[in-house]
């Protein structure tokens, strides 16, 4: 990419923008045209790796970077891996013929899970004190949650305040 048609318009609104000072003004924009092409360079590349790091974070696991190459800036995009498929609601990977974690009787799937950063934090520190791994405690969670939701049972389970509390339907 050439930054050079971008230092030029900027240094051409100085020039414009000096003109309305008179002849002073435009002498002191001419001696600061050279040193801020430099800067202008500088706060350009700023702002492409800016834009680079927001692009690469929307883009997960793909990733875009900023390289220079003698003077000009290059961008590297790195797609995501081409046998994974992207959905907003759920990323869904090919079923994985290894056996089953945790007794479960059929093949294991994979999947993606976007999860906000302060409940992955409390998810880790529940896996680490039950001495688990995050994925078998996550196995765990779900298949407790699901044996016991909408089918009448009545699971105790504890509150923050240490507390029990039951979920389900009453008849």
């Amino acid at each position: 990419m050439d930054l050079q048609q971008y230092v030029m318009s900027l240094q051409e609104q100085l020039r414009t923008a000096s003109a309305a000072g008179g002849e002073p003004a435009r002498e002191l924009a001419a001696r600061l045209t050279a040193p801020l092409e430099t800067a202008s360079r500088l706060v350009l590349l700023e702002a492409l790796a800016a834009a680079a790091s927001e692009i690469t974070r929307e883009l997960a696991p793909g990733s875009v970077d900023v390289r220079l190459r003698g003077r000009d800036p290059e961008f590297v995009v790195t797609p995501p891996p081409a046998s994974t498929e992207f959905d907003d609601a759920a990323d869904s990977l090919p079923v994985d013929p290894s056996p089953a974690q945790d007794g479960d009787d059929g093949p294991a799937a994979r999947f993606t899970l976007r999860l906000p950063e302060p409940l992955k934090v409390r998810i880790e520190e529940a896996a680490a004190r039950d001495k688990v791994s995050v994925n078998a405690w996550l196995v765990r969670s779900v298949t407790a949650s699901l044996d016991g939701a909408g089918n009448g049972r009545t699971e105790p389970r504890r509150t923050p305040s240490g507390g029990r509390t039951f979920t389900g339907w009453v008849r």
